[in-house]
């Protein structure tokens, strides 16, 4: 019983410090979108949740098949973070001000599907190396942990789009420059990280 719950907790633990960058990337999504559905909530949790699971098992096929190529792969981690996010966020941020100096009403900066799926490889790809971590667990075990780090990631997100749904309708016109700043400061972050080994 208690290596269950040595299990379970490890588990929460590891998801709650990787849904981290999720979580901000959520509060600039829906600064920048303060009125989206809750469908289209649901969809943005739901596709970091989704990598957040998926990242960690890819790792953990690495660590068991192709180690030495996988390796060498992580140390381009930081880059990919950097690149994808600088450009998502560069975007927001030419947006928000374009909107800015415009006189016309500005349009709301919900991010497409596209940009999704690359903000949720950019906030996951450093989970890939929770494939060492769990490396000595078998597949039910590393199936079953990055279940949990989805379900954490899930949550974390829902609470950052409620909080940037919040601030959005306050900063009004500002928030996609604030969105966009967010999201630079996220990749400078992780690739800071990566490159130190911090």
């Amino acid at each position: 019983m208690s290596l269950i719950i040595s299990f379970v907790t490890n588990s929460v633990l590891l998801g709650v410090g990787l849904a981290m960058d999720a979580f901000s990337v959520s509060i600039a999504n829906a600064l920048a979108d303060p009125g989206m559905k809750n469908k289209r909530k649901n969809l943005i949790a739901g596709t970091f949740a989704g990598f957040q699971f998926l990242m960690p098992m890819i790792g953990w096929f690495c660590v068991h098949t192709i180690a030495e190529a996988f390796t060498a792969f992580q140390k381009a981690i930081p880059w990919i973070a950097l690149i994808l996010l600088g450009y998502i966020g560069g975007k927001m941020l030419i947006d928000g001000i374009r909107d800015m100096k415009s006189d016309e009403p500005c349009e709301k900066g919900s991010v497409n599907a596209k940009e999704l799926v690359i903000q949720g490889v950019a906030t996951s790809i450093d989970a890939l190396s929770v494939g060492f971590t769990i490396s000595k667990y078998s597949a039910l075990m590393a199936f079953g942990a990055s279940l949990i780090i989805a379900a954490v990631t899930y949550i974390i997100c829902r609470v950052g789009l409620r909080i940037g749904r919040k601030f959005g309708f306050k900063l009004a016109g500002r928030a996609t420059i604030l969105g966009g700043v967010i999201l630079i400061a996220i990749g400078l972050e992780i690739f800071i990280k990566g490159i130190l080994g911090i």
